[in-house]
């Protein structure tokens, strides 16, 4: 067959033509298109080129393996082709979730939980046993704040007939399996604020003013005044695309706004190499405003989750808050009830805490966790291990 035959034959068939060139063109790009380590739209890490290590039926099956999630990863166009498709499944095909997240009214995302895992009961019972054995190590020291997701204060706003499992059922279970701490429920302090902006729509996190409400609990609680926000100036943020969005990336999602107080108190990173024992440490302020010129705006909260670091306040005395990133907006607050505010993230501490907690003399110490994360810590036990 000649030249011009090939071609008329071609012309028989555009569409597959079309897609032959299309592809023929994406098989370029990709070869001349430096690979990405990181995603930072999706906040995760992008599998990188294969090699092959053995010339065996396993090694040629997890090269292939490794291969093919490395060619998905790494598709020129990436970011814009998961676009174009949540474009397609919520505007066409009217799709009411996207990559696991439920969309809602109001441009509300909520996290897709329909029912209680094995794993995550598993974790939930021994997180419960971690923070009774704390609060039996320390009577009359223990509060424990769990905070519910977006979706117990917005039912109202998931897609219809969404079969979400009752998340604030599970919170009073946990108040009934904590008789040793002083348990808050936050809950009923948030919902009398529900009108408000207390839940980011894009983010699975509280906004600064959700977690000063439940810091007023707090201090109600301990007896404390509470911080003065018409003494100090608002910093804010705009354009704040948090994890929800990350995995539905809907076109018509409305951007978040970060707000912060223009604190000026001192934080100290420690580095630890012994229970309760930190070495040596960096010196920064509260927030690091950096992370506000990246995607993951969020992080600017105490620079994210240190092991251990310590908050310069200023009040009187010293409590321990052992945390996940909820309390990360939540802390700042703190500054007007106490001397020294230690913070510990037991996914970068792994250690226990009786050390730290003898070194200290602690006049407080609060758990602080979302409902997720606490349904899905492997490490908070720590915090139940004595010695």
């Amino acid at each position: 067959m000649d030249q011009k035959k090939r071609i008329s034959s071609l012309k028989q068939y555009p569409v597959l033509a079309a897609f032959t060139l299309f592809f023929a063109a994406l098989f370029v790009l990709d070869l001349v298109t430096p690979d990405r380590a990181y995603s930072e739209l999706e906040n995760t890490t992008l599998t990188q080129r294969p090699k092959l290590t053995a010339v065996s039926v396993d090694g040629l099956n997890n090269y292939f393996t490794n291969y093919t999630k490395y060619v998905k990863d790494q598709v020129f166009g990436r970011d814009q082709w998961i676009s174009l498709q949540s474009l397609a499944e919520t505007t066409l095909f009217q799709k009411t979730q996207s990559g696991g997240i439920l969309l809602g009214r109001e441009h509300r995302m909520f996290a897709r939980r329909y029912r209680v895992l094995p794993t995550e009961e598993r974790v939930w019972n021994k997180n419960l046993a971690a923070v009774q054995s704390l609060g039996e190590r320390y009577p009359g020291k223990v509060s424990f704040m769990l905070v519910p997701s977006a979706s117990v204060l917005y039912p109202e706003d998931l897609p219809l007939a969404a079969p979400q499992m009752d998340e604030e059922g599970r919170i009073d279970e946990a108040q009934a399996a904590l008789p040793a701490v002083q348990f808050l429920r936050v809950t009923d302090a948030l919902r009398a604020h529900k009108d408000e902006y207390l839940y980011y729509r894009t983010d699975h996190h509280w906004t600064t003013l959700g977690a000063y409400y439940a810091y007023e609990q707090f201090c109600e609680a301990q007896g404390l005044t509470p911080f003065d926000r018409s003494a100090h100036s608002v910093e804010t943020a705009e354009n704040f695309y948090g994890t929800h969005y990350s995995k539905a990336r809907t076109w018509n999602a409305e951007p978040d706004t970060i707000t912060w107080y223009d604190l000026q108190n001192r934080l100290t990173i420690w580095n630890v190499t012994a229970p309760g024992q930190p070495t040596e440490g960096t010196q920064t302020g509260l927030y690091d405003t950096g992370k506000l010129d990246v995607y993951d705006k969020y992080a600017m909260f105490l620079h994210g989750n240190n092991g251990l670091s310590r908050v310069e306040g200023d009040g009187t005395g010293k409590i321990l808050v052992i945390k996940d990133s909820y309390a990360n907006s939540f802390v700042p607050y703190l500054t007007a009830n106490y001397a020294a505010i230690d913070v510990v993230d037991f996914r970068n501490y792994n250690y226990g805490l009786d050390q730290l907690i003898a070194d200290n003399d602690y006049d407080a110490i609060l758990v602080l966790y979302s409902y997720s994360s606490f349904t899905s810590d492997p490490y908070l036990y720590r915090a139940g291990v004595a010695g």
